[in-house]
């Protein structure tokens, strides 16, 4: 092979390895955001279903804030195998390309470098390990008057796949 190639190409799967690493990474990344949601119901028909909604999915009551109105609730979450997996396999792909480019560098050494692919199940012990944690959801919920009808407002704190369930299993609009 032209000895330009084999830097070059070098050089891409290390990339393509920072990239992966930092993939694996933000796999555990907390995506809490807040979101402002609208229910025609009234407060007292919305929030025993909001209640209902967080028991059905494993969260406890934490803290009620009867001032302001807002309760807290608390569960685990629960990592994924299928993602558990997924990064193993990706993980697997990109150190097995790094172990050839490798290999083909260094063809004296290159069963040493295929050694590399048996650290990818790392990545998806990391991703069991740093996902599986304690989840809080807070919400505030308020009773808006206008001239066309009473609404409740929902003010949410939540992972963002949470955030998207609730507002499509109860029907909720965004403010």
């Amino acid at each position: 092979m032209d000895t330009a190639i084999l830097p070059s190409t070098l050089l891409l799967t290390l990339l393509m390895m920072v990239g992966l690493l930092f993939f694996i990474r933000a796999s555990t990344k907390d995506r809490t955001e807040v979101a402002q949601l609208v229910s025609e119901q009234d407060e007292a028909t919305l929030m025993p279903k909001i209640k209902e909604y967080f028991q059905a999915r494993s969260y406890r009551v934490a803290a009620v804030d009867s001032k302001q109105n807002q309760v807290t609730f608390e569960g685990n979450v629960r990592p994924s195998w299928f993602l558990a997996v997924f990064l193993t396999l990706l993980a697997a792909s990109g150190t097995l390309c790094l172990s050839l480019v490798l290999s083909l560098l260094f063809p004296k050494l290159g069963n040493v470098f295929l050694g590399l692919v048996l650290l990818s199940p790392l990545s998806g012990v990391f991703y069991w390990k740093k996902s599986g944690r304690l989840e809080k959801v807070s919400l505030k919920l308020e009773a808006v008057k206008s001239e066309q009808a009473l609404y409740s407002k929902i003010t949410v704190i939540a992972h963002r796949d949470e955030l998207f369930e609730l507002q499509r299993l109860l029907q909720l609009k965004k403010e």
